[in-house]
């Protein structure tokens, strides 16, 4: 790869990783559209996407953490339920062509109703049972590690949908159940790092920039109803990447 295009590369790593961790995300949906988008080997794409989402979803974690927003009696059963089935999906694969888009129409759904979604109802919330946490938990570990995205993609909207939390906890949330069901699926693939590229430090960094820089900004000044609509623009960008892939 060139040098102009491994700097495009960058930046749009940069600003992917800026828009997805304002709200909790890793970035794993965006990096692989991008990776798409430049050409690169399909192979290349789960492993460079799940070390990428590792690393913002870290950053995330310690950014919202901080800024209080962080629950762990809320995080705790989808995380024990999401690991296994992640470290499962990791290792699997199904049919892209009918994955892929049941996935996507669902994604862009989900899009539709956050955009429209009033900051209002978030005021009343009420968390979920520890089962059905626990049933919902094993179900997004799956498609995580199928996927090879970190599994907030899917929680974050359920949870405001269903007000399980506010948009800031639900963020936090989402972080750490990211990184680890990233780190999971990462392991029940491991045999794919050795398709990494070998400018993959460079990507690294530059997610870690916009990492740094999207998190701190989500956890602190982003308004609740800033969440929502970001969240709806990821969604619409995750979405559409699974149906056009």
């Amino acid at each position: 790869m060139s040098v102009s295009l491994l700097l495009l590369l960058a930046v749009c790593i940069v600003a992917v990783a800026i828009l997805y961790s304002c709200i909790g995300h890793g970035g794993a949906s965006g990096y692989l559209a991008v990776l798409a988008l430049f050409s690169l080997a399909p192979a290349v794409f789960k492993p460079t996407a799940l070390v990428l989402n590792i690393l913002v979803s870290a950053v995330a974690t310690f950014h919202f953490a901080r800024s209080g927003h962080f629950s762990w009696r809320l995080f705790w059963p989808f995380a024990v339920a999401s690991i296994p089935f992640s470290y499962i999906g990791g290792g699997l694969s199904l049919p892209e062509t009918v994955f892929n888009p049941l996935v996507g129409i669902l994604l862009l759904a989900s899009a539709c109703r956050l955009f429209f979604k009033r900051e209002r109802e978030e005021k009343e919330t009420l968390p979920p049972s520890v089962p059905a946490a626990l049933v919902v938990g094993a179900v997004f570990g799956l498609l995580s590690g199928l996927t090879g995205v970190g599994g907030g993609i899917f929680l974050s909207p359920l949870m405001l949908l269903l007000r399980w939390a506010r948009a800031r906890e639900v963020s936090a949330v989402s972080a750490l159940f990211i990184l680890v069901n990233s780190i999971a699926g990462l392991l029940g693939h491991i045999g794919s790092l050795q398709a990494v590229p070998g400018y993959l430090p460079i990507l690294a960094a530059s997610a870690l920039c916009g990492g740094f820089a999207g998190s701190f900004f989500g956890s602190r000044r982003l308004s609740a109803a800033g969440i929502l609509k970001t969240l709806s623009a990821v969604l619409t960008i995750a979405g559409f990447k699974m149906l056009l892939v």
